[in-house]
């Protein structure tokens, strides 16, 4: 069973009325922002509503997904099954690219790594950049345990918030797994 939660983040787009569709078909909650919020405090929202709402902790998992599609969507099933395997915390590995990659990208990625290689080596990952992860619900809920919900989790935005909440999840991680991704552009 799943349940699938969806941040529009003051979208100006058709958003609001594709997702009424999908209604009908999924089980589907939609958490709506006034304002703009970002991509770190958008995924914050999310965290924080699942944690609040996932009836069994230790056994439920947040995973989370760009809306943009790079990842194919079939790329979580094998973060699930690593869940099952025992992980709390599934990353994916940026091991390829399908089509062709934007250059502006290419060279986003490897300034950012370059940037933040002294984070990148502590990291309990090898691409610590992607956005595709899964996290036990458990894991959440001690991260956020003691924390108000005006005191972030997330401060920074875009892929330095993968890293971010990587750093302050993964201690509360038992075992920390990878499985591997191939994003895509088309």
């Amino acid at each position: 069973p799943f349940h699938v939660v969806v941040h529009d983040d003051a979208s100006t787009d058709d958003t609001a009325a594709v997702l009424e569709r999908y209604k009908r078909t999924l089980p589907l909650t939609v958490l709506r922002s006034e304002r703009q919020l970002g991509y770190g405090a958008s995924m914050e929202v999310l965290l924080r509503h699942v944690q609040h709402v996932a009836p069994y902790p230790k056994r439920d998992c947040a995973v989370v997904i760009q809306g943009d599609f790079t990842e194919d969507p079939q790329d979580l099933v094998p973060l699930v099954r690593a869940l099952e395997g025992g992980a709390d915390i599934v990353a994916a590995q940026v091991t390829g690219e399908r089509g062709v990659t934007p250059r502006d990208v290419k060279i986003a990625r490897w300034v950012a790594s370059a940037l933040l290689r002294w984070v990148v080596a502590r990291a309990p990952v090898s691409d610590p950049l992607s956005g595709l992860r899964a996290y036990r619900v458990i894991v959440l809920k001690k991260a956020l345990r003691d924390r108000p919900v005006d005191d972030p989790l997330i401060l920074t935005d875009g892929w330095a918030a993968n890293v971010e909440l990587l750093g302050k999840l993964a201690p509360h991680a038992r075992r920390i797994a990878e499985t591997p991704l191939d994003l895509r552009y088309d």
